[in-house]
């Protein structure tokens, strides 16, 4: 599923039930630093209503437009979105074309606007297999983009996680037998240094929506220690409400990282129901 850049609009502040939702959420406990998100479920969203795929597409641009706006102003600094696979480039060619035509006419229509909004934009995957006037225009915008101070905005473009610990593993591989890192140095932290999110924190949150219970290949490194949020709904049906439950169970789970209960803080003994609560008065509106 691909992300189109024209979702980015000028932040502004939330106001009624929304306000309320987020001031929860901000006194709840910390805000997930870090969020990625398996946008899933865009094709068959469109199937199930009898329309084409790009329908689906389309719809979910709406999604993110969304879920953009409420993390940058709830405080979340990176956003990795999972805008194409390695393994997408195996759907039907039309499909592919569309997809690499939408993206390439949004990093040229909304650029300055992404700019002015001080957005800053990254890209992961392997960028060369992009089609080469896509390269151009995303190479332009990052530079662009580059010393931005808001939310960070990380498009993961022919990107899989194998294949990014794959080709870290051969540029340690080429630092250790050129002599630059003796053998006896290499350790997990400094593998990381040479896959290509090492200047981003690993996620906190991943979210993926269509139930489906896998990862598909994503961030399969930086995912070690994240925490899963997996929604039942569509992409073009995920939308912040559904963020903001993600993010309140994120705030009640006790994140270990291999430690026991006893050696960390207690947990916030601030419920789900409250929010929940929340949450249905939202939807009654």
């Amino acid at each position: 599923m691909i992300f189109d850049l024209r979702v980015i609009l000028a932040l502004k502040k939330a106001a009624g039930k929304d306000k309320e939702l987020q001031d929860h959420l901000l006194a709840g406990g910390a805000i997930p630093q870090h969020i990625a998100i398996i946008m899933d479920g865009n094709g068959r969203w469109a199937k199930k209503r009898g329309m084409p795929r790009i329908a689906g597409h389309r719809e979910g641009v709406n999604s993110v437009r969304d879920i953009v706006e409420a993390c940058g102003q709830i405080g979340v600094k990176y956003l990795t979105l999972y805008a194409f696979s390695t393994e997408n480039w195996k759907r039907p060619g039309d499909e592919v074309s569309m997809l690499m035509r939408l993206l390439l006419s949004a990093l040229r229509d909304e650029r300055d606007r992404l700019h002015e909004n001080e957005v800053r934009l990254k890209a992961i995957g392997n960028i060369a297999a992009l089609p080469q006037d896509v390269q151009d225009e995303m190479l332009e915008a990052i530079e662009l983009m580059r010393n931005n101070s808001g939310l960070t905005l990380i498009l993961a473009l022919s990107y899989s996680g194998r294949w990014d610990i794959a080709q870290a593993v051969n540029k340690l591989y080429d630092d250790v037998a050129s002599g630059r890192i003796a053998r006896d140095q290499v350790t997990e932290e400094l593998l990381g240094r040479y896959l290509s999110t090492r200047d981003f924190p690993d996620p906190d949150l991943l979210v993926r929506t269509s139930g489906e219970l896998r990862i598909s290949n994503f961030l399969l490194w930086q995912l070690a220690y994240s925490e899963l949020y997996i929604s039942p709904d569509f992409w073009p049906d995920f939308r912040r409400k559904n963020l903001y439950k993600a993010i309140s169970e994120f705030q009640q789970r006790e994140r270990r990282f291999g430690l026991t209960s006893e050696q960390l803080q207690p947990a916030s003994p601030r419920g789900t129901k409250y929010f929940e609560r929340l949450l249905k008065g939202v939807a009654k509106h």
